[in-house]
């Protein structure tokens, strides 16, 4: 079994992409190191002693870390004594996952590899949308509207944490028949939320009028929409001058059941963010000219707030 006590993590990636690459999808590899509980109040690499032998410390989060840039899972560690431990790298199946499927708007849909993701369930997701919904007050807005709201997640999480939920008129938008008859099934007894299968780029047809809090996350940057066109012509026509917005741009992508940091752009083997930051910046300027207070948070989900600043 390979051990890791005191080489350096240059050493170790090393070794770990080439037994990585020699393996079949699903694949467990198995290797040997320090114990990270034996120690507190230590940095990843910094060089501790015991029993007169040196070792380099290194956290868990490291070892997860540099199993999701292997894409690997990282599997529970096994305990060998106080002082070692036995981490374990899964391989993930780089095929599986719904960002290869058809592009089509069942994609999406209920029967979808995508329906089973819960982002709700992804603490660094929840924790920013939710801090994103305090920062627009959003316990305050009369109207609010979900452009992509597929199954209504977003909406489900505004319903549990805010009381005011029933007081304020939700309308959400998706392409998804499947996935608009499924939350439509789940705010069966809301009469404050409508739903619409529509094709955003068509929003004029359905006279929506305009609202105080326009939600859109990982939908305007679809390859089907023309993003900065779509993005000023929401502005400009369905926010009100006083309103806020939230648009969470992914920086991520499922494969195997797994979250994967980073944007995936075309033609690149890896994450590579230009378009993700361009789209950014150029709504972050945009909304600054038009006086919001712009902020940009999150991790796996890049969420720009913006609230009005205009007297």
């Amino acid at each position: 079994m390979l051990k890791f006590y005191n080489q350096s993590l240059i050493k170790i990636i090393d070794i770990l992409s080439s037994e990585v690459s020699q393996i079949e999808e699903k694949a467990i590899l198995e290797f040997e190191v320090l114990n990270p509980d034996y120690f507190e109040d230590v940095y990843s690499g910094s060089i501790v002693t015991i029993e007169d032998n040196q070792y380099i410390y290194r956290s868990l989060n490291t070892w997860n870390d540099l199993a999701q840039k292997l894409f690997c899972k990282m599997l529970m560690p096994k305990i060998i004594d106080k002082k070692s431990i036995i981490i374990r790298f899964q391989k993930l199946n780089l095929k599986k996952s719904f960002h290869n499927n058809e592009k089509n708007s069942e994609k999406y849909g209920l029967d979808s590899e995508y329906n089973n993701i819960n982002k709700s369930e992804e603490p660094e997701f929840l924790i920013s949308y939710i801090n994103a919904l305090n920062n627009v007050k959003t316990q305050n807005r009369k109207r609010v509207l979900n452009l992509g709201i597929n199954s209504g997640n977003e909406f489900e999480i505004i319903k549990k944490v805010f009381k005011e939920f029933s007081n304020i008129e939700f309308v959400g938008i998706d392409y998804c028949q499947s996935a608009i008859d499924n939350a439509k099934d789940i705010f069966k007894n809301d009469k404050n939320v409508k739903l619409y299968c529509h094709d955003i780029n068509d929003l004029k047809t359905l006279d929506l009028g305009t609202f105080d809090l326009i939600i859109s996350i990982g939908t305007l940057q679809s390859t089907n929409l023309n993003f900065n066109e779509v993005f000023m012509n929401i502005v400009q026509n369905y926010l009100n001058k006083d309103g806020s917005m939230i648009l969470g741009f992914p920086n991520c992508r499922w494969i195997d059941t797994e979250i994967i940091y980073g944007a995936k752009a075309p033609n690149y083997s890896y994450s590579e963010m230009s378009i993700l930051f361009k789209d950014v910046m150029f709504c972050k300027k945009y909304l600054q000219q038009k006086k919001f207070r712009v902020t940009i948070t999150g991790k796996y989900y890049i969420f720009l707030t913006a609230t009005s600043i205009r007297k």
